[in-house]
């Protein structure tokens, strides 16, 4: 990330120059700070499109602002922040990630945190969006999202896909949504083992651990490593990156529980809520 974007810059720097440019005079006709050239120049900020092409114009290298933009554009992949990919809403996100689910073969997720998005029910979902709602401050569409979130789910039935999914004990517990919501989500967890195509460990709280569960990330087949921050999300897709991370979930996956041993750490965690949720859900 670091090496691309300062790649970028050094393009930039090179427009610069060739202009006969000095970056006090870059910025003084494009009405910026002249710290914001030396930031870009220098990789320590990354550029917006309308930058790019203030930048093209004001150097007369117009030409050159197709590959610049697409240079950035693969970086704005490598580092998508989220208050870029969610400024047109919820729903329209949900509807990228449909379509890298269609081209996914092989799905290999851990999460220590949450339920992954693809098992999640409608309702714990809506809480899930509405903490992206509160916290990036974007438009409420989020019965959008969840239909959204909910069709997606649909992939879970293909015969030709194939998913690992491991969670820890942790996941099941936190309490970001109300008890009754969670059993529900809980239940769901449940049926899921039944499905084929889908693995599900649970890595109870008394199963050591070899590597410690410092983080989520997915793995798509063998090609994007994707993992979520609280700024962005980072797409991995370097060969050693996707490598050691393959490794990291074997070594995570060898350490979860499996079909009757999980339904058991599942209906232990949702015995200790009942008494928590309403007469009709307990």
């Amino acid at each position: 990330m670091h090496e691309a974007r300062d790649a970028l810059g050094k393009r930039l720097r090179e427009l610069r120059s060739a202009a006969g440019l000095s970056g006090r005079q870059l910025a003084e006709s494009l009405s910026w700070p002249a710290s914001k050239v030396s930031k870009l120049e220098n990789g320590r900020q990354t550029p917006t499109d309308d930058d790019i092409r203030s930048w093209t114009s004001a150097t007369g290298s117009e030409g050159e602002a197709e590959a610049l933009l697409a240079s950035l554009h693969t970086l704005e992949v490598q580092h998508a922040e989220w208050q870029r990919q969610l400024r047109g809403g919820l729903k329209p996100h949900q509807q990228e990630i449909a379509e890298l689910d269609a081209r996914t073969r092989l799905f290999r997720a851990f999460e220590s945190t949450f339920i992954p998005g693809l098992l999640q029910t409608a309702e714990y979902a809506r809480y899930r969006f509405g903490q992206s709602i509160s916290v990036f401050k974007v438009r409420n569409d989020i019965n959008e999202a969840v239909a959204t979130r909910v069709q997606r789910q649909a992939v879970l039935y293909r015969p030709d896909k194939r998913f690992h999914f491991v969670l820890t004990e942790a996941a099941l517990r936190y309490r970001l949504c109300p008890p009754d919501v969670m059993i529900g989500q809980l239940d769901r967890l449940v049926s899921l083992t039944s499905l084929p195509n889908v693995k599900l460990g649970i890595i109870g709280f008394e199963a050591p651990y070899v590597v410690a569960p410092a983080h989520g990330f997915w793995i798509l087949d063998s090609d994007r490593v994707m993992v979520e921050t609280f700024s962005a999300e980072l797409n991995l897709a370097q060969p050693q990156e996707i490598a050691l991370y393959g490794g990291i979930f074997e070594s995570l996956a060898g350490a979860a529980s499996y079909g009757r041993s999980a339904r058991a750490i599942i209906n232990r965690v949702i015995e200790d809520l009942a008494p928590e949720a309403p007469e009709d859900v307990s």
